[in-house]
């Protein structure tokens, strides 16, 4: 009886998984239909920098902001896509200036101010590194359609985030425009935010 009870628990744990692989599929598709149509996707926001200002979306009116979602511990991606930003500006030269790299942590609870401080310096002077609540940023990962979730490692304490990986354009006025897919290289990124400036503000 002991025997059968322990496999009838191992099964429900395993529908109970597959159930919430199902759930967490359909968010990230549900997200990911929504961005592809540019539905309800953006929106002024504020969070806090690296120094513990506030800072909101609207501070950077006037400038084509460059915003990404990511944790300074991923492995791949995030620093791929973060360099490809910061070296796409060092090309543009004097028209970045009129470009404000934003960096949005999805890890808040490792990722501290200090942390995140230090982890932008890395790919170029002039990004400016947000943080807040995990419900903050959740906010704002909602509105620019971010995935992403915590996961446990396997065979290992602690966890890493799961999550979708854009480089959002905002215009001038704070618009959303679109959508760099991650792993653009920097000439590409170079001649979309070109583009950006030289649009009509």
């Amino acid at each position: 009886m002991a025997r059968r009870a322990f496999l009838a628990a191992l099964i429900s744990l395993a529908f109970a998984a597959a159930a919430q692989e199902d759930v967490r599929r359909a968010e990230a598709a549900r997200l990911m239909n929504e961005l592809m149509l540019g539905k309800d996707v953006g929106g002024d926001f504020t969070l806090t920098d690296a120094r513990g200002r506030k800072r909101s979306l609207r501070d950077f009116r006037g400038k084509v902001v460059v915003l990404y979602f990511g944790f300074t511990t991923c492995p791949d991606i995030c620093p791929t896509d973060m360099l490809a930003i910061g070296q796409a500006l060092k090309d543009l030269g004097k028209e970045a200036a009129v470009i404000q790299p934003l960096f949005v942590t999805l890890d808040p609870a490792r990722d501290k101010p200090a942390v995140i401080a230090e982890y932008v310096k890395n790919f170029h002077p002039r990004f400016v590194a947000l943080t807040g609540t995990e419900a903050e940023i959740g906010d704002v990962a909602r509105a620019y359609k971010v995935f992403h979730e915590k996961v446990p490692i396997p065979g290992a304490s602690g966890y890493t985030i799961d999550h979708t990986s854009f480089t959002y354009v905002i215009d001038r006025n704070g618009k959303y425009v679109g959508f760099v897919p991650p792993g653009t290289p920097r000439d590409k990124v170079a001649r979309i935010l070109h583009a950006e400036v030289r649009a009509a503000p």
